[in-house]
């Protein structure tokens, strides 16, 4: 089982952690012992089949949700036992796809269902707010897709609702945060082997529509949110989130002001959001982050860099490659690592769950065992994560019985914080952060302004 996990705490809306050169080097090193460990085993999890299992309602059988679904199917920790959707030929086909699941038309039906005890919601961002804060309210961990809402307003009250209630486990969807590669890297990035940070850039090309079709007119219309300006977050919020918030976490940086702008380049429909959108985000230090997004081309596909005054490190699916200026000072490692031809220039490789090359030559570096996608990963960390609290909430009740919610929240945090006993996940303050930065970055590209994003913007 990986064994690298991160801290629990309710109250802490931003990171604080930090890094040295040492660990960043014992890190490189366990890359052998990993990997030897993982040899014979099924390592694209980080749990196995005694993990005691959460039980999973899904609400949104929509694409997303399908493939939610589909993951689930892969995780003995994550059952799923019960399906909503509004929609009938989409309830029709979840019976189909998964006969032991109990299908309900009305979501609220589902959260009266006791066997469940895990809600995943994945409908589309304007309905999170009633149905997380349903869901809450009727004892269920919960797993809201990112973003959490279509406005500030919406998504503060969900982050308000999940701090009140720290009986349940709650988690964002933002995949990244705990998929491996990344995670890996995170230690990596904070120990500084890139020098000072000076610019990132992100990038997701892909050509598809975004359009959907049906033979219903008003299910048409509902399905086809994305392109409905007043409730989309648009490809900054829907895509482009997930990159930002990776370089801001592994950084440890949060933008003061984003400039943004879009056209309708590929898909003259009708639509008034954007398909194609280009962004720079600015930060007090003169660290800049520029995103580029676009549904009309796939050319190169998508990728986040971060370039540093010693090296920039490239991250690419679960690849990443480091690549060191000539005058950078000497870790060591990196001497013996494996080397592959990227970018015209030979690139460090730096991969989850492999191993370097050692000395004289020896061998010891294998593909990296971790090859699920980041859904797949963050759907495992909430079930392992809720049965964790779930047990340590039960404990605290029958040592001291009852307490306020900032009481149990404080000891939550001691007891999961300090053991390192959870997965790495995205808190209900990591889907807040990203949210509002989203949303200001798709007001800029709207309105062709800089939009400024303040303190209090972050503050619930």
């Amino acid at each position: 089982m990986n064994t690298e996990k991160q801290d629990f705490n309710r109250r802490d809306f931003i990171s604080s952690a930090g890094g040295s050169l040492a660990a960043m080097a014992a890190m490189m090193q366990a890359m052998e012992s990993r990997a030897q460990e993982s040899e014979g085993k099924d390592s694209t999890r980080r749990t196995d089949d005694s993990t005691p299992p959460v039980k999973m309602g899904l609400i949104g059988y929509g694409p997303h949700g399908r493939d939610i679904a589909k993951n689930l199917a892969q995780l003995p920790s994550a059952p799923l036992v019960a399906i909503s959707d509004n929609y009938g030929a989409m309830l029709r086909r979840s019976k189909r796809e998964h006969p032991k699941s109990k299908g309900y038309e009305n979501y609220q039906d589902l959260l009266k269902d006791e066997n469940v005890e895990g809600v995943i919601v994945a409908t589309a961002p304007h309905q999170h707010k009633i149905i997380v804060t349903e869901a809450l309210k009727a004892g269920k961990h919960v797993y809201c897709e990112a973003p959490l809402g279509h406005t500030i307003e919406d998504a503060r009250a969900i982050t308000k609702a999940a701090l009140a209630n720290p009986k349940q486990n709650f988690q964002a969807g933002l995949h990244f945060r705990s998929e491996p590669q990344r995670h890996f890297m995170f230690p990596f990035m904070r120990a500084g082997a890139i020098g000072k940070a000076v610019h990132a850039r992100t990038q997701w090309h892909k050509k598809t529509s975004w359009r959907r079709v049906s033979p219903n007119a008003t299910r048409e219309k509902a399905i086809n949110w994305r392109l409905n300006k007043e409730i989309s977050p648009g490809l900054a919020g829907e895509i482009g989130m997930h990159q930002v918030d990776l370089v801001n976490h592994l950084l440890k940086l949060t933008p003061v002001a984003v400039n943004g702008f879009g056209n309708t380049i590929q898909w003259r429909d009708g639509r008034k959001v954007p398909d194609t959108v280009n962004l720079v985000y600015e930060y007090e230090n003169g660290f800049s982050l520029t995103q580029e997004l676009t549904l009309s081309n796939s050319f190169d596909g998508e990728y986040e860099v971060m370039h540093g005054t010693n090296s920039a490190v490239m991250l690419r699916g679960s690849q990443a490659w480091m690549y060191k200026e000539a005058d950078a000072p000497l870790i060591g490692w990196e001497v013996y690592a494996r080397k592959m031809p990227h970018y015209g220039s030979p690139g460090v490789v730096l991969a989850a769950g492999a191993t370097t090359l050692g000395k004289g030559g020896k061998k010891l570096y294998q593909e990296s065992t971790f090859t699920q996608s980041p859904l797949f990963y963050s759907l495992e960390a909430f079930a392992y994560n809720s049965h964790q609290v779930k047990t340590a909430v039960e404990d605290f009740l029958i040592t001291f019985g009852e307490a306020d919610a900032e009481t149990l929240s404080d000891y939550l945090s001691d007891q999961l914080g300090s053991t390192n006993s959870l997965l790495p996940a995205a808190s209900f303050a990591d889907g807040y952060h990203a949210n509002v930065i989203a949303l200001k970055a798709n007001e800029a590209v709207m309105t062709g302004k800089r939009v400024e994003i303040k303190p209090e913007d972050l503050t619930v």
